[in-house]
């Protein structure tokens, strides 16, 4: 790409995730027993050439198309984000665990309501394109097979009927590792609810039944984030700038490394074994042998290296009073709140899983455990969350 844009500084691009479970496969060699693909379906080498192509035809054209522009920001509120790890009497912790038991306490941790968006106009006076920051994945239809944008595809509809068929969404999904779109308890009065608004007639309201993974709930979530960002644009854009600072910097961080204790390493072994007992079970389960074999590895490098270490890169960027800063993991929202409530930044965006990191969980989510905060699902643990919290937090407050 630079080789075609002698101006840009490679460096300074950022690609993130809006965590759709409905994406081609790309890892070709993720695993030692390949993903069975289908007739008919695209290769993984053939989607990871288009995507490229996309991406880096879209930042050529970006790039050659600058206009001069005017710029705002603004913050709402909308549910959107539930916190997906239940906890117990008993201290365990489960992702999607049941709440409809007596042993359920409380969901483990908080829910990022902020919507930040930024506005941007031509010289016109139209609103061309607008960057929407939630809290949490877009992952309202994960079970399906087929390539879907999930909510987002209904925010950019949303946007453009309400505001223009030129606008464009950016969509940055803030700090949501332990977050996901639906809701955890109040299902069926919400089920209901969502019906209604819907249109569907009280005699045809499906309760217990109600499938989350449908066209309407997403609407009522594109809905729900469509009317915080006009409430915002309707408020600010009379506070349009033309002159702001900007400036990027970009880091290497060496987080620390979760540590993988002896017990845990035999725990993993002895799953490993659980699921590799016949030559049909290690084909059947190779998902879960590879994703612990992984945990086996790096608990083997450790006993080499005393402190090992994981290198990310972080970005931090400011627009007039805004602050833009990423991450590659699956950040729990307890830290995405850290930064925002210590940045000297009017609005803090915090952008996650702009690289391929692991899930990053709080320390209070270790001790509960099960999945996104076992050693499995973890290169880097609450120690190195808060290195990345401090860090990240210095950087912006230095362009201040």
């Amino acid at each position: 790409m630079s080789q075609h844009l002698p101006g840009i500084d490679s460096r300074k691009v950022m690609i993130n995730a809006t965590h759709t479970h409905t994406a081609p496969v790309v890892k070709m060699d993720h695993y030692a027993i390949p993903y069975q693909i289908p007739e008919g379906v695209t290769s993984p080498e053939k989607a990871l050439e288009y995507i490229v192509n996309k991406i880096s035809e879209g930042i050529m054209q970006a790039w050659k198309n600058q206009q001069k522009s005017t710029v705002t920001w603004g913050m709402d509120y909308a549910k959107v984000a539930y916190n997906r790890r239940a906890s117990y009497a008993d201290g365990t912790a489960k992702m999607y665990g049941n709440t409809a038991v007596d042993e359920f306490r409380k969901m483990e941790g908080p829910e990022d309501e902020s919507i930040n968006t930024l506005f941007f106009w031509n010289t016109k006076g139209e609103l061309i394109a607008a960057c929407i920051n939630i809290a949490c994945p877009s992952q309202i239809v994960e079970g399906r097979n087929t390539v879907n944008a999930d909510y987002w595809h209904y925010v950019r509809q949303n946007m453009q009927k309400r505001l223009g068929k030129q606008v464009v969404v950016l969509g940055w999904i803030g700090a949501a590792g332990d977050q996901n779109p639906r809701p955890m308890y109040n299902k069926i009065a919400e089920a209901r609810m969502v019906q209604l608004r819907s249109g569907v007639a009280p005699k045809d309201l499906k309760m217990d039944g109600f499938n989350y993974q449908t066209e309407i709930y997403l609407q009522e979530i594109a809905d729900r984030i469509t009317n915080a960002v006009v409430r915002s644009y309707e408020a600010v854009k009379v506070d349009r700038h033309s002159d702001v600072v900007m400036k990027h910097t970009v880091e290497k961080l060496a987080l620390p490394m979760r540590i993988i204790t002896q017990k845990e390493y035999w725990e993993i072994k002895h799953t490993i074994e659980n699921y590799s007992k016949t030559e049909e079970d290690r084909r059947k389960n190779y998902g879960p042998i590879e994703w612990n074999s992984d945990a086996i590895k790096r608990y083997a490098n450790q006993q080499k290296i005393e402190h090992p270490l994981y290198e990310t890169e972080v970005h931090v960027l400011r627009i007039g009073d805004v602050a833009i800063c990423s991450n590659p993991f699956e950040l729990y929202t307890d830290y995405g709140v850290q930064m925002k409530a210590r940045s000297r930044a009017l609005q803090t965006f915090v952008v996650q899983l702009t690289g391929s990191g692991s899930y990053l969980p709080t320390e209070f989510a270790v001790k509960g455990g099960h999945y996104s905060a076992v050693p499995q699902s973890n290169e880097v643990g609450p120690e190195g969350g808060q290195v990345l919290v401090d860090r990240t937090v210095q950087l912006i407050n230095q362009l201040w």
